[in-house]
């Protein structure tokens, strides 16, 4: 059984990249109002051998960029990863869904049997048909991100929830 793959991913992409937007912009206010450095939650993280803030929000868009591009088979933008305040994130969340809105239907869907492969030439080349890709690849990583994001912040004392975290459905 097929499913359409437009539907699985962009409104997917779309809305949980909005709310981390705006987890963003609460945490930034949080920082404001509790005269903490900005940078602490920027580079805090949930464990030390984790990623910071930082480092897990640009992970997540470099998902949603990604996985929509190989999907329908156009090269994956590079974007330099050098965001260092909580404005640079929210432009680097911006110009993600800009990108992945200029995508139609027509241009993912039918592709859950295109090849997708994953660091090729390397050791830890993966192989996906487009469906598997984006069902036990692709959604999972993202979603780790953005939770993972969501998490640090909360843990930080961010006033954030469940609600702040599915964002506009």
């Amino acid at each position: 059984m097929t499913i359409a793959l437009y539907s699985a991913s962009i409104p997917v992409f779309r809305q949980m990249l909005n709310s981390l937007s705006a987890i963003l912009d609460k945490a930034e206010l949080h920082a404001t109002a509790k005269n903490i450095d900005p940078n602490v939650l920027l580079q805090a993280r949930l464990f030390p051998d984790m990623f910071p803030l930082i480092r897990q929000v640009q992970i997540a868009a470099d998902f949603a960029r990604g996985v929509s591009a190989r999907l329908s088979g156009v090269d994956v933008p590079t974007y330099e990863d050098n965001e260092v305040t909580f404005a640079d994130l929210r432009s680097l969340l911006s110009k993600t869904l800009a990108f992945i809105d200029s995508f139609a239907p027509e241009q993912i869907n039918g592709n859950e049997d295109r090849e997708i492969i994953t660091r090729p030439g390397t050791p830890k080349e993966k192989r996906f048909n487009g469906q598997s890709y984006l069902l036990n690849y692709g959604l999972p990583q993202f979603f780790f991100h953005v939770t993972t994001a969501y998490a640090i912040l909360r843990h930080n004392g961010v006033e954030v929830g469940k609600r702040d975290y599915m964002g506009t459905y």
